[in-house]
């Protein structure tokens, strides 16, 4: 019995191809490879100057004056929609996906195929500047209000999202975490050994301001026996570096590491850090580390504390008097990382990758 085609999806995020973070890369895992798990016509921005290395199944949408408020919003909306109509007709697509509720790729699509069904996914970012930009406000009141399902990565998202829109139905709410891959849940990369030295640190990920990095370079002052390491775009840290210098904060720069290339480098410390100071949608590098066998100490913020519970260690990582003694604690008794390591491993294993799809392909199905 051969399984019923799923519909083609038109997905679209108004980020430059090649972008870090956690949204871009499942944008990719769900629309792009050699068999995508999600039938789709993916877009993104042009990457500036040719920079980034694309995906061939992602359309470029060659569109500058980005921007977040009043007119000069509108107007870059609608290049967005004249960029996407010269990519898909409306015969070729049979539902949108929306990532983000705000910034300008979800008006653009809902504008570009009115009469087409919905999917808005939550990623984070689009609540937070919701919550501060009053043009980004009304486009997350429009999307919600649209949308003929709106998908949270966890029950933290939603709650955000009805303090936000609080007249939004919530039947149209559905709970799907994001993913892992599952060639990494089957095969995860070997761990390195492990030593009694200096306690290994590592932060992977963005360095905007909601993730904490101010919290991580007063941790790497004031916290001894302790080995940091940042894995982060060249941009942000270069932002966090006369900090790092005022504190006399010793930390080591890894560069932005490739994801894979990441996944190897997780086996080379003890654990990872995630010092977020607002919320994070879902917490994908951390999952990933627990794939990989990598201990998370985290801020029990909305959504990681969803996601990572007690399968990781929750700590405030913004105040040295709670975090040198756990980690005093941790170098003394490093049998202590090996519980919270298998816990980390049991808890990867609840979110493949291969599931969100199946999930995002069924509400599709049931729309088209």
């Amino acid at each position: 019995m051969t399984r019923p085609r799923a519909p083609l999806a038109a997905a679209a995020i108004d980020l430059p191809a090649g972008s870090p973070g956690g949204s871009v890369e499942l944008f990719h895992d769900l629309y792009t490879g050699d068999e995508p798990l999600i039938p789709a016509k993916p877009l993104m921005l042009t990457p500036p100057n040719g920079s980034a290395t694309v995906p061939r199944e992602i359309g470029l949408l060659d569109v500058t004056g980005k921007c977040l408020d009043g007119p000069a919003f509108w107007t870059y909306v609608t290049a967005l929609q004249r960029s996407v109509l010269s990519h898909l007709a409306a015969h070729q697509v049979d539902v949108l996906h929306l990532h983000h509720l705000a910034f300008g790729a979800a008006p653009a699509l809902a504008r570009a195929f009115p009469r087409h069904p919905s999917i808005a996914l939550v990623h984070g970012t689009d609540l937070l500047f919701a919550a501060t930009h009053d043009t980004q406000r009304q486009v997350l009141l429009a999307t919600a209000r649209g949308a003929n399902i709106i998908c949270v990565p966890t029950p933290a998202m939603a709650d955000h999202l009805l303090r936000i829109a609080p007249r939004t139905d919530r039947r149209k709410i559905v709970l799907l975490p994001w993913g892992v891959p599952d060639h990494l849940l089957a095969a995860p990369p070997a761990l390195g050994p492990r030593h009694g030295g200096p306690l290994r640190l590592l932060y992977a990920g963005r360095l905007t301001p909601e993730k904490g990095g101010r919290a991580l370079a007063r941790a790497a002052a004031s916290v001894s026996g302790v080995e940091w390491s940042i894995a982060a775009p060249e941009a942000e840290y270069a932002a966090l570096l006369p900090t790092l210098r005022k504190l006399r904060a010793h930390v080591s720069y890894l560069g932005w590491v490739p994801r894979r290339k990441l996944w190897q480098t997780f086996g080379r410390h003890d654990a990872l850090v995630m010092p977020s100071t607002t919320l994070e949608a879902f917490g994908l590098v951390a999952v990933e580390a627990q794939a990989c066998g990598l201990p998370v100490l985290y801020q029990p913020v909305p959504g990681l504390s969803d996601t990572i519970g007690d399968s990781g260690l929750p700590v405030d990582l913004s105040s040295p008097h709670d975090l040198g003694p756990t980690l005093a604690a941790l170098v003394r008794d490093r049998g202590a990382l090996e519980e919270v390591r298998r816990r980390g491993y049991r808890n990867a294993r609840r979110f493949p990758l291969s599931s969100t799809a199946e999930a995002l392909n069924h509400l599709g199905a049931q729309l088209a």
